[in-house]
């Protein structure tokens, strides 16, 4: 098993200025980190890899589908947009040496247009899906889907309706992410989820409920890691929790509070609980 953390705790934008902390991160006893990745255009990919790999860090991206664009609207131009959004992040991971990209990408993060999803939508997300395979089998990068709960999106919550649709899709490449966060949420029992996602796992964000230090809240994580190694998957458990005074990030995940000491001991104190605990 691999250990990162999300980089939303500092920034939204990681960029030369924050390779500090690359090395700060490896020393607390990281594995990798995982990179906001929201607008490709200009982004200095080459100088980026080179220090993680000085760092000896792994690499995923999260990234989004940004308002106007989409891969399930009815609207083409805007499942047009959104694919080519999408496509320049998967060139740029594979770039990067990124093997995998993750998120709700689907629609944007906060679009909730008051009905549940038509099957028209769920019909454009599997053809989108199928667009982009081609290019994620040119790059041998991974896509994780990530379900979102009801109050950040509308098409897809829980980890069942994920299963669905990597079933509908059904390409070795693209799978789920699952948030513990989410589940939190949504589901009637947190390592259930898990063991349904099953072989479709391709990525797990360790969060407590309240997005504070991993351990510190009412997620039970015995019977999560239990579901995790059941279902085969050795990849990333990765930390996402967001910065506390970014308007930006607390606008998004309503960050209106201090949810630990600082920021940073949600990564540092939250590896030494999954280490400890999981291994």
């Amino acid at each position: 098993m691999r250990y990162g953390v999300n980089f939303l705790i500092w920034t939204t934008h990681f960029t030369e200025e924050h390779i500090p902390l690359l090395a700060k991160m490896k020393a607390a006893g990281f594995d990798g980190v995982e990179l906001p990745m929201f607008n490709p255009d200009g982004y200095p990919g080459k100088t980026i890899r080179r220090a993680l790999e000085d760092s000896g860090l792994g690499l995923t991206f999260c990234s989004i589908v940004p308002g106007g664009m989409s891969l399930v609207d009815a609207d083409a131009t805007a499942r047009a947009n959104g694919l080519e959004h999408i496509r320049k992040i998967i060139y740029l991971a594979a770039e990067m040496g990124c093997e995998t990209v993750a998120g709700p990408i689907y629609s944007p993060v906060g679009y909730l247009p008051g009905r549940r999803r038509t099957a028209e939508e769920w019909k454009n997300a599997i053809e989108s899906y199928h667009t982009l395979a081609v290019t994620l089998d040119e790059c041998k990068v991974d896509l994780a889907i990530e379900p979102l709960n009801r109050f950040e999106t509308f098409f897809l919550n829980t980890t069942a309706d994920g299963v669905a649709l990597c079933e509908a899709v059904n390409h070795p490449r693209i799978g789920l992410l699952v948030d513990t966060f989410h589940c939190n949420v949504e589901e009637k029992d947190i390592a259930a989820a898990y063991r349904m996602a099953g072989r479709h796992l391709k990525h797990v964000h360790t969060c407590e409920n309240d997005r504070g230090i991993p351990g510190s809240g009412h997620v039970e994580w015995g019977p999560v890691f239990e579901a995790i190694r059941s279902t085969g998957y050795n990849n990333w458990l990765t930390i996402e929790s967001f910065g506390f005074n970014m308007p930006d990030i607390s606008a998004a995940a309503a960050i209106w509070r201090d949810l630990a000491p600082t920021p940073e001991s949600i990564a540092v104190e939250g590896v030494k609980f999954l280490r400890s605990h999981f291994e």
